[in-house]
């Protein structure tokens, strides 16, 4: 799953994120943020670019849902973590 830059992570149902700069602190954030976490679902984005205003100017960046890891899925931190071994 590849994203053009920074990636952003929401989660306790969207009322904290983070940014992190690529998918592999993504996945390390969530297993270690995970058990602590007041929901085990985390909305996963990434940056798709800039937005313009009408004027022209630079509005700031846009991002885009690029998966959800909720770990009470059957499989799921087991899936996190192979991927992230796998990355190595």
């Amino acid at each position: 799953m590849a994203g053009g830059g920074e990636w952003q992570v929401l989660f306790d149902d969207g009322h904290q994120q983070r940014y992190l700069p690529d998918r592999r602190a993504v996945l390390r954030f969530v297993l270690a943020v995970g058990p602590q976490a007041a929901s085990s679902r985390f909305e996963v984005l990434t940056e798709t670019g800039r937005v313009r205003l009408a004027d022209g100017s630079d509005g700031g960046r846009q991002f885009a849902l690029a998966e959800v890891i909720d770990l009470a899925r059957p499989g799921e931190i087991d899936r996190v973590r192979r991927e992230l071994l796998a990355d190595d």
